[in-house]
């Protein structure tokens, strides 16, 4: 169901709620999203045409998106965090004609100007931005009104470049109403997945440039519900706002798990959590002790998904189906899997390959990239497609994610895989946060080198990194114990990933420290 919908059944009911309290109901959703299609109308946007969106979590950033939906648009969000150089790069690659941001963006917006020549419309609001029309009043004295046609617009989604350069994928326009029935729904997994409904109230902890974030809470206003925003995600802020809006469905990644776990129980357990109807998490490999602990602590509402940006597939397991078979992601709930080796010969079942999703259609395209769009395709099947992750299927046919094919460590010809020794580390109680990727060794080909980030700094030093490894021995065969325990910062992207270039390229030498 398109929004418009909802303002006409319930104008006063809240669409977005921002964590300071700001509300925007639907009427207002409704009439903003309109005044924005008919200004980027006037500045010769026509259906197809691209239109960015580089800002932190805001209420507007809804309108900015529903405008497109309803003006045949492609729009993309940016990471908030990114530099003036790495932000031309996504308005060049995906050939955007406008612009908008926030004051909040300070002097890279105004960087960003002369690095983007295709961009013909920039607007900012908030504040004054130098180069920027004011956003407010660019739209004040635009309609209200739906364009006479609205044609249904469509994400341009920007993998997470946590090893290079992002990746854009685009995907063809239907050329339905946005209002027809036929016309896709971001709401369909947020529905089917979740259980979410006009009465759902969404706590979206994410930044909204990413592409989850984004697609369950414009998903959850389909449906007519309420979306709860943070400005960034933490821990026991989180609970509190759990338990104030009686937030009924949330979508997570592990390492905000992990964070709340990690608070002291008489914290963690004085925020009324009884509302939560569908605790969902994704975007990372979760451990499975993190996993266990969080069903006991909150029920049989843990659910999970696994799927890529490009939306060549994707698999779902609730907590039932977890606990009997423990450490999956579940079965497909859109097209179908199978496991091969480098070549593409299918292996059997328990032996652990590259994971290809079968579709009846041709699957995504990379923007600007044949070959990369060509690597992911199957060599003898056209529409199998793969977006580098490796894993197994159980004899149930469950899956069971390995790694990433790229995060891989072949240490003397035996293939290790780094995120099971990070779900071992992660839950020791010195340990914040940790990663694990291998660096070059004359001898064995890779080493494995492990970085943690520890609870108290203080206590980094030789002999915690000497219990750490002791603490992998004593649960992994030897040659996944980490030869380098390393101290420092783990960087990390808001929706979870390890910016893993950034590590390697830190930590790679010909003689690396031995601790």
């Amino acid at each position: 169901m398109y929004p418009r919908i909802h303002a006409q059944t319930h104008p006063d009911k809240p669409a977005v709620i921002m964590e300071t309290g700001e509300t925007v109901t639907y009427a207002e959703l409704e009439h903003r999203s309109n005044q924005l299609a008919h200004l980027l109308r006037s500045r010769g946007l026509q259906t197809g045409d691209q239109v960015s969106i580089w800002a932190e979590n805001h209420p507007r950033y809804y309108e900015v998106y529903w405008a497109a939906m309803r003006a045949g648009l492609y729009i993309t969000g940016i990471n908030r965090h990114a530099t003036a150089e790495e932000a031309a790069y996504i308005l060049n690659d995906s050939d955007t004609r406008a612009l908008i941001t926030s004051a909040a963006m300070g002097e890279r917006a105004v960087d960003v100007r002369d690095q983007a020549p295709g961009c013909t419309t920039w607007l900012a609001f908030d504040a004054p931005v130098d180069g920027y029309e004011s956003y407010e009043e660019a739209i004040a004295d635009q309609s209200v009104d739906p364009l006479a046609e609205e044609p249904r617009g469509e994400v341009m989604l920007y993998s997470s470049g946590t090893t290079g350069r992002p990746k854009g994928i685009r995907r063809p326009l239907t050329g339905l109403a946005v209002d027809d029935p036929a016309a896709p729904r971001t709401s369909t997994f947020t529905r089917a997945l979740m259980g979410a409904g006009p009465d759902s109230t969404y706590l979206m902890p994410a930044p909204l440039y990413h592409a989850a974030a984004l697609q369950y809470s414009v998903g959850t206003q389909e449906l007519g519900g309420t979306v709860v925003v943070m400005a960034k995600f933490d821990a026991e802020r989180f609970l509190q706002l759990v338990a104030a809006h009686r937030i009924t469905h949330t979508q997570v990644v592990p390492t905000m798990i992990v964070r709340m776990l990690k608070l002291p129980d008489e914290v963690r357990l004085r925020y009324d959590t009884s509302s939560l109807q569908s605790f969902l998490h994704a975007a990372a490999p979760c451990p499975p002790e993190v996993k266990r602990r969080t069903i006991e602590w909150l029920g049989p509402i843990v659910d999970e998904y696994y799927g890529a940006t490009e939306s060549n597939g994707m698999t779902f397991i609730d907590s039932e189906q977890w606990l009997a078979h423990p450490g999956s992601v579940g079965k497909p709930v859109l097209g179908s899997i199978h496991i091969c080796d480098d070549d593409g010969r299918e292996l059997p079942v328990g032996e652990a390959g590259v994971i290809w999703f079968e579709r009846d259609k041709t699957p995504f395209e990379y923007h600007n990239d044949d070959e990369k769009t060509r690597e992911s395709r199957h060599p003898d099947h056209p529409t199998w497609s793969a977006v580098g992750d490796l894993g197994r299927l159980d004899e149930d046919g469950y899956l069971h994610l390995t790694d990433r094919k790229s995060f891989l460590i072949i240490s003397g010809g035996v293939n290790i895989y780094p995120a099971e020794i990070e779900s071992c580390l992660v839950m020791h109680p010195d340990v914040d946060d940790v990663v694990v990727f291998g660096l070059p060794d004359e001898e064995m080909g890779e080493y494995v080198h492990a970085v943690v980030q520890p609870a108290d700094p203080m206590t980094a030093g030789p002999d915690l990194a000497q219990e750490l490894r002791d603490h992998v021995r004593a649960h992994l065969a030897g040659f996944k114990v980490p030869r380098v325990v390393a101290f420092g910062d783990v960087p990390r992207l808001p929706t979870g990933k390890v910016q893993i270039k950034v590590l390697r390229e830190k930590y790679l030498n010909p003689s690396p420290e031995r601790v």
